[in-house]
Formats: C-alpha cells, sequence, structure tokens
C-alpha cells in the first residue's frame, strides 16, 4: 500500500507542477504565457523576465513529469524545491509563514513532500523501479 500511496502523491504533485509550468510557457490553464509570466516577473525584480520565465516554467515542467513518472525523481526534487525556494524568497517570504495572507506555508508543504518522496524513493510503481 505504501507504493500505491507515493504513486498518488507524485501523480497529483507532479501534474499540478506541469500545469504550473505551462501557465508560464504556453498561456494554458488560465496562464499568462512567456510574454505576462515575464513581466510580472521583472515587477517583482527577476530580470530578464523572459529568460525567468522559460527557466522557471521548464524547471517546473519537466521537474512535475519526472516526479509524475518517478523517473529521476532526486533530480524532479531538485527542480521543484529550487522553484519553490524562489517563491518564497521573491513572493511570498515577506509575508510570514500562513497561506491566508499570502504566505509561504504552502511552497513549504510542496517542498517537505518533494524532499520526502526523493528521499524515501520513488516507490514500486516508477520508472525508477523498472531502471534499477
Amino acid at each position: 500500500m505504501m507504493a500505491l500511496g507515493i504513486l498518488v502523491i507524485r501523480i497529483v504533485v507532479g501534474l499540478l507542477f506541469v500545469g504550473h509550468g505551462a501557465q508560464k510557457l504556453f498561456g494554458w490553464f488560465g496562464g499568462y504565457g512567456i510574454k505576462g509570466t515575464a513581466g510580472w516577473m521583472e515587477s517583482i525584480g527577476m530580470k530578464p523576465g523572459v529568460a525567468m520565465a522559460v527557466l522557471g516554467g521548464l524547471m517546473e515542467l519537466i521537474g512535475g513529469v519526472l516526479l509524475a513518472a518517478g523517473l529521476f525523481t532526486p533530480v524532479a526534487a531538485v527542480l521543484i524545491v529550487l522553484t519553490m525556494l524562489g517563491a518564497i524568497a521573491k513572493v511570498h517570504g515577506k509575508n510570514g509563514i500562513w497561506a491566508t495572507a499570502n504566505g509561504y506555508e504552502y511552497p513549504l508543504v510542496l517542498i517537505a513532500v518533494v524532499i520526502g518522496i526523493a528521499l524515501t524513493g520513488a516507490g514500486d510503481y516508477s520508472l525508477d523501479a523498472l531502471i534499477k
């Protein structure tokens, strides 16, 4: 049952990161695409905006795909943790911990989840398990 539980967590969290990356890169799922994301990133001091939008979008998209598939799970965790640390540093950190004040509670939970998966392994239902 543990492998099934890890699979559920990997798929849900991984696919949500795929969605966030697609918002930034392609404007899907209500996102603003590269141009809109770049403008927002520049407005919060992340320059050059286009490069940061592409980098952030790719890290979320690739990290999410890898996590959902359970492939190169430590790499997926690094990509996701880095994006969440950036979100905390540039957006949420100044607001304190609680999500009700746009704080860093949720990014911190996501960091804990992906580090936990990286440390325990992607489970039996993963591509990592197939290539061992």
